[in-house]
């Protein structure tokens, strides 16, 4: 096991970074979150849980000769695929355009267990790109983490779509906590109010209380780092998204970690937990 290898103590946080649909600039949030994060002086292990359409890897201009494929089919290990991103930001990438691996099947689950149980990497900060929407997939790798992140944006297709996210980790898999992180608003008061649509429907439909993590603005910077294949804190440094991503990542680090549930090994132990659930779910 991870701990007993190293002989001491090493707890990781494991964020699933997740939204009811595409196009809320997710996989930019979560690469650039990473970097902020890594400058602070974590160590950020990326995973790119859109198993089945890669993302991570074409947003930062990287061509990985190997993938979570080849993990899978038994021919791999994860270090075997890890690949490095900017600043020293790893990175496991995915597949893209193989349809199988958008629902894992119960030994596919289990492979990955068997890796992450095995991996001795030297990492603090386990950031987890889910695909968009409530797939299987999602939900696997949500219920697995310590933390999840929900990005929504003003759009209300988004703010519909964030809340039905929600709503199936809650009565299905019974998750009560979740931070959201409000993307492209145009002020302070129109974040908050996405929020506060978020969470007065979960929390008189679902009763519970959501988490206001915070808002990256509507920033052109952010649209331009992605035609230039580059995280948004690298093109743009000085962006006022750029710094209010480097606040966020302060933020997220800085909270305490009695809130956390543990280390790498309850990431894979929930992993085991959610395979069981899903069996019995879906």
């Amino acid at each position: 096991m991870l701990n007993e290898r190293r002989g001491r103590e090493k707890h990781v946080r494991t964020i699933a970074v997740a939204s009811g649909k595409g196009g809320v600039g997710k996989t930019n949030i979560v690469a650039s979150l990473a970097i902020a994060m890594k400058k602070a002086g974590s160590n950020v292990l990326i995973l790119d849980a859109d198993l089945g359409l890669s993302n991570i890897d074409v947003l930062l201009h990287l061509a990985p000769k190997y993938n979570i494929q080849n993990v899978l089919n038994g021919e791999m290990t994860l270090k075997d695929i890890m690949v490095d991103g900017p600043h020293g930001v790893k990175i496991l990438p995915a597949t893209s355009g193989v349809q199988e691996l958008t629902s894992l099947d119960e030994f596919q689950r289990m492979r990955i267990l068997e890796e992450f149980e095995s991996f001795d990497g030297d990492i603090d900060v386990l950031l987890i790109d889910t695909a968009a929407g409530i797939s299987e997939n999602v939900a696997f790798f949500c219920i697995a983490a310590q933390e999840i992140i929900i990005i929504a944006s003003p759009e209300p297709t988004a703010i519909t779509d964030a809340y039905a996210l929600i709503k199936v980790l809650y009565t299905r898999y019974q998750e009560k906590e979740f931070s959201v992180l409000v993307n492209s608003a145009r002020s302070d008061v129109e974040a908050k109010e996405v929020f506060r649509r978020l969470a007065t429907a979960a929390e008189k439909f679902l009763n519970i209380s959501l988490d206001y993590l915070g808002y990256l603005p509507y920033d052109i910077a952010v649209a331009n780092s992605v035609r230039t294949q580059r995280a948004f804190i690298d093109a743009y440094p000085l962006s006022k998204a750029s710094k209010m991503i480097t606040e966020l990542a302060a933020k997220i680090l800085g909270r305490s970690k009695a809130r956390l549930k543990g280390s790498l090994q309850f990431f894979i132990g929930n992993l085991l937990s959610a395979s069981s659930d899903q069996n019995d779910s879906w």
